[in-house]
């Protein structure tokens, strides 16, 4: 079991790495890029999914197979597995939240600098976007009621 936990963390670290190196160092002409990201990014999320997927089904045998878990606090495999599950929805909520805001954001301050009175239709926009990321949580706070 310890194998696939340091394989899935491994891919994380590795998905990471590559973003923040991608985000420091980026491309300069512009149509290679638009060109390149195109087919490297569905193909690099496919192959995430699947390996993501693959490993955690091949490893859903050793977490089921987990006596229950202890009165003295101890976690079990399927337990810890069905806690990171529960976090998801907020992590890609918020990750959903963030991608909603940025642009809606900039449009707002270019809206804003041109029409001052449009301020609090901007503001509802931005709220709307922001609620993507509440929703994550509610449903994070349904599935850990249902958890525990």
């Amino acid at each position: 079991m310890h194998w696939l936990i340091a394989l899935i963390g491994l891919t994380l670290l590795g998905t990471f790495g590559l973003g923040a190196y991608l985000e420091f160092r980026p491309m300069t002409d512009a149509a290679r890029v638009a060109r390149w990201w195109k087919g490297t990014l569905a193909g690099n999320l496919l192959v995430f999914a699947t390996a993501s997927i693959a490993l955690l089904v091949s490893g859903i045998d050793s977490a089921l197979a987990q006596e229950a878990a202890a009165a003295h606090g101890e976690i079990s495999t399927g337990l810890g597995l069905a806690l990171l599950g529960a976090g998801l929805p907020t992590g890609l909520a918020a990750f959903g939240a963030g991608l909603a805001v940025g642009p809606v954001g900039a449009a707002s301050l270019a809206v804003i600098s041109e029409k001052p009175e449009m301020f609090g239709r901007t503001l509802i926009y931005l709220g709307l976007a922001e609620g993507i990321a509440i929703y994550g949580l509610v449903v994070t706070i349904l599935l850990l009621g249902k958890i525990a």
